[in-house]
């Protein structure tokens, strides 16, 4: 507060002087001042250098902090991802590492080197080989080549061997060795019943 007063008159001071000089210039010589006003529209803004500054320190600041959380980012990805397709957990470290310390290039190495399937994808896969198998194990073969068979097939297709017969009755498919139908109960095509033979043995006496 001392000092506000006196700097406060100065400028007025200043101000002052400035003003009658304008003055004495324009009554003397009016292109004078005419030239003056050009001269000081002319004159280049001054640029503040410390706001400059402070710009491209923010600028820089913002920078490294988006590049920090890209590293980051990018080190959780690859932990993640190894994490699913691998349970070594030296290999999950190593990959982190090979990330961490060579950041985007380190990423395109794993890229490469990484399991090709994940473990979900692994036990899917082992899942579905096993469900095909096991179809595989239970279809029955062929008694003349070997050949893998279907359940309601009559006459192996490799080798014409005949698998089954048909019922006269219902045409079900029975077992060779069958000599009645199990579903309809009529007999095969050349075996007698009991009530046949008995019938028979009544009409010969």
């Amino acid at each position: 507060m001392v000092w506000d007063k006196p700097i406060s008159q100065i400028s007025c001071h200043l101000s002052w002087l400035r003003s009658s000089m304008l003055l004495r210039v324009t009554m003397q010589n009016p292109n004078a001042c005419y030239n003056l006003g050009l001269q000081e529209l002319s004159m280049p803004p001054v640029i503040n250098l410390s706001s400059l500054g402070n710009l491209l320190t923010y600028l820089t600041a913002f920078f490294g902090a988006f590049l920090a959380a890209l590293w980051l980012s990018l080190i959780f990805w690859t932990y993640r991802d190894i994490r699913s397709r691998s349970q070594d957990r030296l290999g999950q470290i190593l990959a982190a590492l090979v990330v961490a310390v060579l950041n985007l290039p380190g990423l395109v190495i794993y890229l490469i080197l990484r399991p090709r399937h994940t473990l979900n994808e692994v036990y899917g896969h082992t899942l579905e080989e096993e469900a095909l198998l096991s179809q595989i194990e239970d279809r029955p073969a062929c008694p003349g080549c070997g050949a893998r068979l279907q359940t309601d097939w009559q006459i192996c297709p490799h080798c014409l061997t005949r698998l089954r017969k048909p019922c006269t009755n219902c045409d079900r498919l029975m077992e060779l060795p069958w000599q009645i139908c199990p579903y309809c109960g009529t007999p095969a095509p050349g075996v007698r019943t009991e009530g046949q033979e008995t019938e028979m043995e009544g009409t010969s006496n």
